[in-house]
């Protein structure tokens, strides 16, 4: 609880955190004062800021945390079974196509593992990772960029997923890139995995595109270019499934890629649960 409210700088951002109410986190911070006879959190200000003597036992709670996490690992290994909630953040085409289909794996493989799965993605999703809210992450970028490094984060290579043009079915026939310099484009924000895609690819093929819509969700996206409003890249998991008379998946040369990666802190990387699901993503 302590080490909750040294993450989250609140209370009520602990209580979240653990998942109960913030006036049981405040009880529980009486009596844990009262056990040690001395003030662990100064409440005056609009944050709970710890104390020296809060510093001291929130840096040992988090040695304790690594340290049950080794025992659990431990006792997995004597008794050949992983068990366990894994708590994931993810974007929607995974959470249908990869994590859907895993605890499907789990399931059957590892029955005691179970999942909570929050769609959230980003940093909001690394944030939550970092103090703790999260057990794994799964993220997007483009591949042509490699393996990202993170400070105190494992990075599990999952997948690249295929980028694929997409253009309304009612278009001329597309034989190259050429065929689409002058047309309007839909991708998400300079920002977002698609929108570097589209930049990259237009300096590789010579041409700049004319964006007129962004957006980030793929089914909106399929729908605006069913509805002939324009031309997409989308990866082969968005694709999965999408049955548009609308859409046509043109024959070009592969935009390259996605990179799909799991995110893990050091201290729950090797709890046999969270391993259980790298495994059946990656046999995925």
């Amino acid at each position: 609880m302590l080490a909750a409210i040294a993450r989250r700088g609140t209370l009520a951002g602990a209580a979240t955190a653990l998942h109960v109410t913030p006036s049981a986190v405040s009880q529980q911070l009486a009596q844990l004062e009262h056990t040690v006879g001395r003030p662990l959190v100064d409440r005056s200000g609009r944050r709970a800021v710890l104390t020296a003597a809060g510093r001291i036992l929130a840096a040992r709670a988090e040695a304790i945390e690594r340290e049950l996490a080794e025992a659990e690992r431990e006792l997995t290994a004597m008794s050949g079974r992983a068990a366990g909630l894994v708590r994931v953040g993810a974007f929607p085409t995974v959470i249908r196509f990869l994590l859907i289909p895993a605890m499907e794996r789990l399931a059957r493989d590892h029955p005691d593992v179970t999942c909570s799965i929050t769609e959230l993605d980003g940093p909001p999703a690394l944030r939550e990772l970092r103090l703790g809210g999260l057990d794994l992450t799964i993220t997007e970028r483009d591949a042509s960029l490699g393996l990202e490094s993170r400070r105190q984060v494992h990075v599990v290579p999952l997948a690249e997923d295929p980028y694929r043009v997409v253009v309304p079915s009612d278009w001329p026939p597309v034989h190259s890139y050429g065929d689409l310099a002058d047309r309007p484009w839909i991708c998400g924000p300079p920002t977002s995995t698609t929108g570097q895609v589209l930049e990259r690819l237009g300096r590789e093929r010579g041409f700049t595109p004319r964006r007129v819509h962004l957006c980030v969700d793929y089914p909106a996206v399929l729908a605006l270019v069913a509805a002939g409003h324009g031309a997409t890249i989308a990866p082969d998991l968005a694709l999965r499934g999408v049955a548009s008379p609308g859409l046509c998946v043109t024959d070009l040369p592969v935009a390259g890629a996605r990179r799909l990666d799991a995110l893990v802190t050091a201290g729950r990387a090797a709890l046999p649960a969270v391993e259980a699901l790298l495994g059946a993503l990656r046999a995925l």
